[in-house]
């Protein structure tokens, strides 16, 4: 990292705010130089500014954080490291005035607590300065709105009229740096715009983009790790054979002279499918979420079983990519019934039936199943990630 801005001057100059304690996060570090997908947040936003063309990038740090930010950002160029303000007002004017020498025509004042920073709206930002002075990324209020006071709802705020507000904020480097040499406002700016704002300058509003989200408390980084884009499971089952039972396999039920004994409805195979979609997930077994000892489960078809693994999968963030179950019994045959069984899990699991293999075989008379006492099943699933 040089020591003073150097005088690339790429498409645009930027100001990295990361002066701040990052209380809220209730890390050890400062969350700015916390680790977010296996980098510091600081050096997502300066990596990922340099990519949409920053020559010089500014990170204003506390005055005390030498360390752990040369370390965030060690081997990027053009990086220069300022101490900050007590305000947030103060430490982008601190980076405002270092950039000034060298006298970009643009800058972008940025969040270091935004790590992720879409290429698209930075675009539109450096189009919406070819008419305005600064211009800002917004999005707009989805839920409603109301005024408080004292822990009392005291009237309703008008959404249509309100946007919510990110970073990076664009401006022409001259107009900007003046208005904070000339803020006046209260002792600390909620943002950039406000400071342009009350300068009396004109900030266009552009499209933002859900991906620069602010990262504020310990939970955003506990969810930051983004999900594997495939998971798999296995599941394994058996049930005895009974005189007075009836017989479901696949959520099908098949006319034979014993059934299932269990405490549902007893289908070996759905339970072996809903213990690999639980696995997959890492949501425990069938015996956790359906316990033998509650008497609510008696008799209960087993397709409630795999609707609520399924569900499970899908809040965990991924949907059933494809289910191999094989049946291991002598009798009943498995192939007469095999398409009634694939259609009706498929239509349990939410996918097509191509996506779904039922297969049946024996142990050559071989153990319990060999000696018709009961029938197994296994299966095998894959998770795929939601788009």
């Amino acid at each position: 990292m040089a020591d003073t801005p150097a005088s690339t001057p790429g498409r645009f100059a930027a100001v990295i705010v990361a002066a701040g304690q990052g209380l809220r996060a209730g890390l050890d570090t400062p969350k700015q130089f916390a680790s977010w997908r296996g980098k510091p947040m600081l050096r997502h936003a300066a990596e990922a500014l340099r990519a949409a063309g920053a020559g010089s990038i500014i990170a204003v740090i506390p005055a005390d954080a030498t360390h752990p930010a040369q370390a965030a950002l060690e081997g990027l160029a053009q990086v220069t490291l300022v101490p900050g303000g007590v305000t947030r007002q103060q430490s982008v004017r601190n980076g405002l005035e270092a950039l000034a020498a060298t006298g970009p025509e643009r800058v972008l004042i940025h969040d270091a607590a935004r790590p992720e920073c879409p290429p698209a709206v930075i675009d539109r930002l450096l189009a919406a300065l070819d008419e305005h002075a600064g211009a800002i990324p917004v999005l707009p209020i989805v839920d409603s709105l109301v005024q408080a006071e004292s822990g009392l709802m005291a009237g309703k705020a008008e959404r249509d009229t309100l946007r919510r507000v990110q970073t990076p904020q664009a401006f022409r480097l001259a107009p900007i740096l003046a208005a904070h040499r000339s803020w006046q406002g209260a002792p600390d700016a909620g943002d950039d715009a406000q400071v342009a704002h009350a300068a009396g300058l004109q900030v266009a509003l552009v499209e933002g983009d859900s991906r620069l989200r602010k990262i504020t408390y310990a939970g955003d980084f506990a969810a930051a790790t983004p999900p594997p884009p495939m998971r798999a499971g296995t599941g394994f089952d058996v049930h005895r054979l009974a005189a007075g039972e009836e017989l479901w396999l696949c959520g099908i039920r098949i006319d034979h002279d014993r059934g299932l004994a269990g405490h549902s409805d007893a289908d070996v195979a759905l339970h072996a499918v809903v213990d690999a979609i639980l696995g997959a997930c890492g949501q425990g077994d069938i015996g956790q979420h359906f316990p033998p000892s509650d008497p609510q489960w008696r008799g209960a078809p087993s397709s409630r079983f795999v609707e609520h693994a399924v569900m499970l999968a899908r809040r965990a963030g991924y949907r059933i990519g494809n289910v191999d179950c094989t049946i291991i019994c002598e009798a009943p045959k498995i192939g007469p019934h095999r398409d009634r069984m694939r259609a009706r899990l498929a239509d349990l699991l939410g996918v097509g039936v191509e996506a779904v293999s039922v297969k049946a075989t024996t142990t050559e008379r071989l153990g319990f199943t060999g000696r018709g006492e009961g029938i197994a099943a296994q299966a095998v699933t894959m998770l795929v990630a939601n788009d």
